[in-house]
């Protein structure tokens, strides 16, 4: 089941993305809702909830505006299975290339991980404690003991020994335990996964059916182990993912991550426009495109879908799709598809303010992306606010006169201005100095820049 306590208000869900996303309000505010109709779906009566269908949503802007960015942090935020597709990396079925099927396939191995990763937290303790022991056998192995009936001062002599090995161990175990023995290198039993394929010949096999094929032989074959000498820090990773692997349920975990992929799954396909007819440049023919979203349709529009986690329902899965729509218009998609994505949401150009809130609001901002770099270096870099309008200035007159590639600008602009001072640390600015930027260094270092953007046209 979905659980209450990790899904967000749509107020909270906004709240988080502008954390990171500058404007955009009413894309936030139709992906906040769409986000939380998933919970609000799952909460109301049985009888209802399987006539409830998720309102899929069309994000229109040019590029660099967020409408990736929207998505990409949608995906830390929802407690669900997530994936970015493109479409123009489709091809229609008969022809070399991707099917459109494969998205759901991989939208279920995330739901699969993510719900192993859960299970594996859960069992994280008891994991943690057989490693413990493991770690310990492999530094100080115990001694066996002897049932062997022999003198008493015999026996006096191995029941010391036995004290000796358990008083030797206690005190190891405490060291693991502190990690003070990380750099130890100590000899381990490990799963050998590395087995030699199986080679199947013949027609006619789907992706899926090989999958299953060969999950099938890899399972009934025995398990090979080999020896590695590792240090114990490194023994500790691999033996917690092979003990936690274990300890976990795979059925389980398999009908769980069924259900969450069908009930909360969320596919976001990029760049919906270049498969558009009429998006042009003479690349491919037309009926090629419209193979893509004629194979695309069933799966918006809900379908049965195998993968080698079972068949997963694509009725309750939430779509996102985007595009620049820069040559082609969404009339240009068919008919029937652009009625599966009734939520049209256009998003705004960035404007010169919105380049400035970009540079100093957002907790990734690009700003603190390059102080942090300056800082590894023991080198502290600050930007003073008109330096910030000056560039702000720069990026947004560069989209206005030459090309809009967005807040994409931003990154050409930050790297002509920082590049020669990252080069200089820490051989000719040392640690502990402190680099200002200001105005006037912004207009010295980018004149070039903007003075040099009629010619940029003609660079290829």
């Amino acid at each position: 089941m979905l659980d209450n306590n990790k899904y967000y208000t749509p107020k909270e869900i906004v709240a988080e993305l502008d954390k990171y996303i500058i404007g955009q309000n009413e894309a936030k505010r139709n992906v906040a809702i769409a986000l939380r109709n998933r919970w609000r779906r799952m909460n109301s009566k049985p009888e209802i909830q399987k006539e409830i269908m998720p309102n899929n949503i069309l994000m229109i802007g040019a590029t660099g505006v967020g409408k990736t960015e929207i998505a990409r942090r949608l995906a830390n935020i929802a407690d669900a299975p997530f994936i970015k597709v493109e479409a123009s990396k489709f091809t229609e079925v008969g022809y070399v290339g991707r099917d459109v099927e494969s998205m759901v396939r991989d939208l279920s191995e995330q739901s699969v991980q993510m719900v192993k990763t859960q299970k594996k937290k859960e069992v994280n303790e008891k994991a943690e404690q057989i490693v413990e022991d493991l770690l310990l056998n492999a530094l100080i192995p115990p001694l066996k003991s002897s049932n062997t009936s022999n003198s008493g001062n015999n026996v006096g002599f191995q029941s010391s020994d036995q004290e000796l090995n358990e008083k030797t161990r206690e005190r190891f175990r405490e060291k693991i335990k502190n990690k003070e023995l990380e750099d130890r290198k100590i000899e381990i039993v490990v799963d050998n996964n590395s087995n030699p394929g199986v080679g199947l010949v013949g027609g006619g096999v789907d992706e899926v059916s090989m999958m299953n094929i060969q999950e099938m032989i890899s399972g009934m074959m025995p398990k090979k182990q080999k020896k590695r000498k590792v240090t114990i820090s490194e023994a500790r990773k691999i033996l917690m993912e092979q003990e936690s692997a274990k300890l976990i349920d795979m059925d389980e975990v398999k009908e769980e991550a069924v259900f969450k992929c069908e009930n909360a799954g969320i596919i976001f396909i990029d760049e919906i426009d270049k498969i558009a007819v009429g998006s042009g440049g003479g690349k491919g023919p037309d009926v090629s495109r419209e193979g893509v979203q004629r194979d695309l349709l069933p799966i918006v529009e809900g379908s049965a879908v195998n993968t080698k986690y079972g068949v997963i329902k694509t009725d309750h899965i939430l779509f996102i799709s985007a595009g620049a729509f820069h040559v082609s218009k969404p009339s240009d998609l068919i008919p029937e598809l652009q009625g599966r994505f009734p939520i049209r949401v256009e998003l705004d150009s960035l404007t010169k303010q919105d380049f400035f809130n970009i540079l100093k609001t957002p907790k990734n901002a690009l700003t603190k992306q390059y102080s942090a770099l300056f800082e590894a270096e023991s080198v502290s870099l600050e930007f003073q606010e008109d330096a910030l309008e000056e560039i702000a200035e720069i990026a947004f007159t560069i989209n206005s006169e030459i090309e809009n590639i967005g807040a994409r600008r931003l990154h050409t602009v930050m790297s002509k201005l920082l590049n020669d001072f990252l080069f200089d640390v820490p051989d000719v600015i040392t640690p502990n100095s402190r680099l200002s930027v200001t105005k006037e260094m912004v207009h010295e270092r980018l004149s070039g820049l903007v003075a040099n953007k009629d010619y940029s046209q003609y660079i290829l």
